[in-house]
C-alpha cells in the first residue's frame, strides 16, 4: 500500500509508518478504531469550547481587546508549540492533544469575541458554517460521493502548500511595509481569495477522514485515536478562522 498523504501537518504521510508494529508492545490496549477517534474528537471539541467560552465572556465583560490579549497570545503561541511537540511525539497525544485544544480555545474565543463585537453574530455564523461543512463533507465521504485519489491528494497538498507559502510571505513582507491590500480587503479579489482558501481548508477534512480510515485499517496503536482527533481539530481550527475572515470581509461591505 502506498504511503498516505495529507496536507495537514499533524497528519503527515509518515504518521502511521511503523506505528502498527508498536501495537504488540501495547498489550491490552487494542488497536485504533473509528468510533474511538470520533469520541476523542468530541472530547477535544469540548475542550476548545470550554476555554473559548472563558475568553469570550472575559471580553464581553470589559469590551476591551487588551483584556483578553494575554490569554490569546498564550493560546496561539502555546498551541503552536504543543502542536509541534504532538506532531513529533505521537505517543504523547493522549495528554498533549487536550492541552492543544484548551490552548486553541483561548485564542479562538478572544478572536471570535473581537470580530463579533464589530460584526454582531459573525462568530456564531462561522461556527455554524464550520460544523455544517464538516457534516456535509463527512456524509459525502462516507457515501462515496468524494473519492480520495492520488491526484486529488496531490492537488489539495499543492494548494495547501501554496496558501502556507503565501501567508508566510505576507508576514515577512509586512515587516518591510508591503501590504496585500486587495487580498486582505473586502473587494471582489479579497472575497474571492478567502472563498478559495475556505474551499482548500474544507477539502483537507476529506484527506483527514481518509487518513484516519487508513490508520484504522492498519490497526495502529490505540493512542493514535487521540492523534487522529488532534489532526481533525487542527483542520477545523484553520477552517473556522478562514470562514470567520470571509464573513467579516462580506459584512464590512454593508
Amino acid at each position: 500500500m502506498a504511503l498516505i498523504k495529507t496536507s495537514n501537518p499533524a497528519l503527515s504521510e509518515n504518521t502511521f509508518t511503523n506505528v502498527a508494529g508498536q501495537y504488540g508492545e501495547l498489550a491490552g490496549t487494542g488497536p485504533m478504531t473509528l468510533s474511538g477517534t470520533v469520541n476523542k474528537t468530541g472530547i477535544l471539541l469540548l475542550c476548545v469550547v470550554a476555554t473559548a467560552s472563558f475568553t469570550w465572556h472575559q471580553f464581553l465583560a470589559a469590551r476591551n481587546p487588551g483584556d483578553v490579549m494575554p490569554e490569546m497570545l498564550v493560546g496561539a503561541f502555546g498551541g503552536f508549540v504543543v502542536a509541534m511537540v504532538t506532531s513529533y511525539k505521537k505517543e504523547w497525544s493522549p495528554v498533549t492533544a487536550p492541552i492543544y485544544a484548551l490552548l486553541e480555545g483561548l485564542a479562538l474565543g478572544g478572536t471570535s469575541a473581537v470580530f463579533d463585537a464589530r460584526y454582531p453574530g459573525v462568530g456564531i455564523q462561522a461556527v455554524g458554517l464550520t460544523f455544517g461543512t464538516l457534516a456535509v463533507l463527512l456524509i459525502a465521504y462516507s457515501s462515496g460521493m468524494i473519492k480520495v485519489t492520488d491526484k486529488f491528494r496531490l492537488g489539495i497538498v499543492a494548494a495547501t502548500g501554496g496558501v502556507v507559502v503565501f501567508y508566510l510571505l505576507e508576514v515577512v513582507l509586512g515587516f518591510f511595509g508591503f501590504q496585500f491590500a486587495s487580498i486582505n480587503g473586502s473587494g471582489v479579489v479579497g472575497i474571492g481569495f478567502s472563498l478559495v482558501v475556505v474551499a482548500i481548508a474544507a477539502l483537507n477534512l476529506v484527506l483527514d477522514f481518509d487518513f484516519i480510515e487508513q490508520g484504522v485499517q492498519r490497526r495502529a496503536p490505540k493512542y493514535m485515536e487521540w492523534y487522529g482527533a488532534f489532526g481533525i481539530i487542527v483542520t477545523l481550527v484553520w477552517l473556522y478562522l478562514e470562514i470567520l475572515r470571509l464573513l467579516s470581509k462580506m459584512r464590512s461591505r454593508n
